[in-house]
């Protein structure tokens, strides 16, 4: 499996930017470029279970189920699959739930003389079909763009 790899230079301190990019009322607004209604339930401790949840065409809660597998503040957080969220239930033992368990998303933050470059690697647990990769790297290079300008505020 190939990694996905992002990053973009903030200006702004890191600290700033893992307040922007991780916060209750923040998160929402740079992350609704994947799903309108983007929100997450839980906290970024380290061994915590946190869902990532947005309204489906029929107005109910799915999403994905992530575990912290690592949060050193303003530094790096690395969150692996474990399950999805489907019509409000969590499914963490379906075929289906974990056919990407085991996918990590980490996110490293570098401070360099006052702006910030975020990393995102993705380490995904399946090929990417073709056809959806471009979508993906729009989606991720919008959000990317719109963290980047909340945070410059």
């Amino acid at each position: 499996m190939e990694k996905i790899h992002f990053s973009i230079v903030i200006n702004a301190p890191k600290e700033k930017v893992w307040k922007m990019m991780l916060g209750e009322n923040t998160y929402p607004l740079w992350t609704d470029v994947f799903m309108p209604g983007s929100h997450f339930v839980g906290n970024w401790s380290e061994g915590s279970k946190m869902l990532f949840l947005a309204p489906d065409e029929n107005g109910k809660m799915s999403g994905s189920v992530f575990q912290i597998k690592e949060n050193r503040p303003y530094e790096f957080i690395s969150l692996e699959n474990i399950g999805m969220v489907h019509d409000g239930e969590e499914d963490i033992s379906s075929e289906e739930a974990t056919v990407y368990a085991g996918a990590l998303e980490n996110y490293t933050f570098k401070e360099i003389d006052g702006t910030t470059e975020v990393v995102v690697d993705l380490s995904p647990v399946m090929e990417i079909p073709d056809d959806y990769k471009d979508i993906y790297q729009d989606m991720w290079h919008n959000a990317l763009q719109k963290l980047k300008e909340l945070a410059e505020k």
